[in-house]
């Protein structure tokens, strides 16, 4: 069924998944953004026949048939009872909430496994966040690349990271083995800053779109997510599907948002998705975050209590969140990549949950803990 959605996606990064109604990018000649899928290919003489113009016509995506537009509310509405039109949908903003509050690389086992000789060598780890800070001497040798979805002067370098947040993600993944700073999971994986928020942490469903597209044409092994919202959008689960389906791993943030009983299904989107790894926080002694949500789609837990990571101009932090133990299976998921190159994605996913250590309740642990020198020595 198609639908016009008028949503709001929050981000989170770090802790606490918190919303605020927020409208979509609106301008001042009483028109909206859209994200438009047609059902089938691309017809721009269908969108001038509903009086699209072709500077309103912002965006044109390569792998689905989907465009970025301008629109009046009647014409969205007119596009939504079109047959050859599948979904319409508010670009709507997301938000980024940051508080500040580290130790997972050893109850991950990330030392074993790199003294049998796996350190997440070749693996390409697409950070879809804030940017990273390239420059900092815990990163620099490991950012092979990057790209910004924002056009602007103050936001279009992927390597400025205006809120430390995805430089923080970056470093739990592959901050590299200098005797400075700290020490990331997988200390050799190539690290991308794909910026799908800007300095202020705040993006869009199309930004994120568009960075999974070009993660899938980049030719990433992995993409991790650190963010998460309320609402679903049919189109970015597409996205997701997508990127698995071209044989991506993708690994998002279980969410912030649960109750301290652990009950409830409290896990967001993108983690939600079936195409998504939705990984829950876990502190020193393996027991939940209080924050971690929870629910069926809970798939694995990672550390996320007190994570010391890198932050922009040579400095660390630490912090808590779904959003840092996301990093840690990722991390984790480039070491047994790299000692099994031959295993798929879906094979990958499997192993993953397959040696996770149990900690309890599937709804706040998934599986369990994320295990590498099991699953590479099985």
């Amino acid at each position: 069924m198609k639908k016009l959605l008028s949503v709001f996606f929050a981000i989170t990064l770090l802790l606490g998944m918190v919303f605020s109604p927020t409208m979509g990018f609106a301008s001042n000649d009483g028109k909206n953004e859209y994200l438009v899928q047609f059902d089938g290919k691309i017809e721009k003489g269908l969108l001038k026949a509903f009086g699209v113009k072709d500077q309103e016509i912002l965006h044109t995506f390569d792998l689905l048939p989907v465009v970025t537009l301008k629109l009046t509310e009647k014409q969205a509405n007119a596009l939504v009872n079109n047959p050859k039109i599948k979904y319409v949908e508010e670009n709507a903003q997301v938000q980024a909430l940051v508080q500040t509050i580290p130790w997972g690389i050893n109850k991950v086992q990330s030392q074993e496994v790199f003294n049998l000789g796996y350190s997440g060598n070749g693996m390409k780890v697409a950070i879809l966040d804030t940017g990273i800070d390239r420059y900092h001497e815990d990163l620099f040798t490991n950012v092979k690349g990057g790209f910004s979805v924002f056009t602007d002067s103050a936001n279009r370098d992927p390597y400025y990271d205006g809120s430390g947040h995805g430089t923080h993600v970056a470093g739990t993944v592959a901050a590299v083995d200098n005797d400075l700073g700290v020490l990331g999971v997988a200390r050799h994986a190539d690290l991308y800053a794909v910026k799908v928020l800007n300095n202020s942490g705040s993006g869009s469903y199309e930004g994120i779109a568009k960075g999974i597209e070009w993660s899938i044409q980049n030719g990433m092994d992995i993409i991790n997510m650190s963010l998460g919202g309320s609402s679903s959008s049919a189109i970015l689960e597409q996205w997701c599907n997508l990127a698995y389906n071209e044989g991506v791993l993708v690994v998002a943030a279980a969410g912030n948002s649960g109750r301290r009983n652990g009950r409830g299904d409290t896990v967001g989107y993108p983690a939600k998705y079936a195409s998504v790894i939705a990984v829950a926080a876990t502190d020193q002694s393996d027991n939940r975050g209080s924050f971690s949500s929870t629910g069926p789609a809970v798939e694995l837990s990672a550390p996320g209590v007190g994570i010391l990571s890198t932050t922009p101009n040579n400095n660390y932090a630490s912090y808590n969140g779904t959003s840092m133990a996301s990093p840690h299976v990722a991390g984790v998921a480039a070491l047994i990549w790299e000692a099994k190159p031959n295993l798929t994605n879906v094979q990958l996913r499997q192993l993953l949950q397959q040696t996770a250590k149990n900690l309890g309740d599937s709804n706040q642990y998934g599986y369990g803990l994320v295990q590498p020198l099991a699953a590479i020595q099985q």
